[in-house]
């Protein structure tokens, strides 16, 4: 079966969507905006609760990669161009579970989204009030990447460290962001035509303030 996407955008009209680089502050956004307007919250990788039951390798071979590690020091010793690669796919093969469970809940309440859905997508399925795009410093996305304490980022550098050679590990870790938030990618999202909020690297606390702008976007303050 295949959904016509004029479709799906129907079915979309109480979505807004945040994609963007890393460190950019998608996370924090989407839980405030959530949280100030009552918003319905769909946070990082909710599709892996269903894709990590539904995804075969056969059917979303990039889905399924973690599941066929026998060792997790293989994930983060592969090529810089590999983790690129695979990224950017997941985000590509997890698209079709966002979109299935983003229209399974309720329509009567605005839904909040921190996406992986490629742009071209979701130009596809939604459109210009319903997207923003976030973005920070190359910098930023490789050198505090370890700086987060949520289990996922915590427990990839106690892999690295368990490595035989932790230090090259982490060099080559670090290459695969760097590759991930080049300025390829970056520009890819900042030339998308959707609503753009930039991150600068200059310590202040703009959390408030990002939030206002991004209410203001989504027309959450009518």
């Amino acid at each position: 079966m295949k959904i016509n996407n004029n479709i799906i955008k129907h079915y979309l009209k109480n979505v807004y969507f945040i994609t963007g680089t890393a460190y950019a502050g998608k996370s924090t956004a989407v839980k405030m905006l959530a949280e100030r307007y009552g918003m319905i919250f769909c946070g990082e990788n909710y599709h892996m609760a269903v894709s990590e039951k539904l995804a075969t390798p056969e059917t979303h071979p990039d889905l399924c990669y973690n599941k066929l590690l026998t060792d997790w020091r293989e994930f983060v010793a592969r090529t810089p161009e590999e983790y690129e690669r695979w990224i950017y796919a997941v985000g590509r093969e997890a698209a079709e579970f966002e979109v299935a469970h983003l229209i399974s809940l309720p329509r009567d309440r605005k839904v909040i989204v921190d996406t992986c859905i490629p742009v071209d997508i979701l130009k596809e399925i939604s459109d210009y009030t319903h997207v923003a795009v976030m973005l920070s410093p190359q910098s930023m996305s490789v050198e505090r990447f370890f700086d987060r304490s949520d289990p996922e980022k915590q427990f990839l550098l106690r892999v690295i460290e368990s490595c035989e050679d932790p230090e090259a590990v982490m060099e080559n870790y670090r290459k695969g962001l760097a590759r991930i938030n080049s300025k390829e990618h970056y520009d890819e999202y900042a030339e998308s035509g959707f609503f753009t909020v930039v991150r600068e690297d200059d310590g202040c606390d703009t959390r408030e303030q990002v939030c206002d702008i991004l209410a203001e976007h989504f027309g959450l303050l009518e």
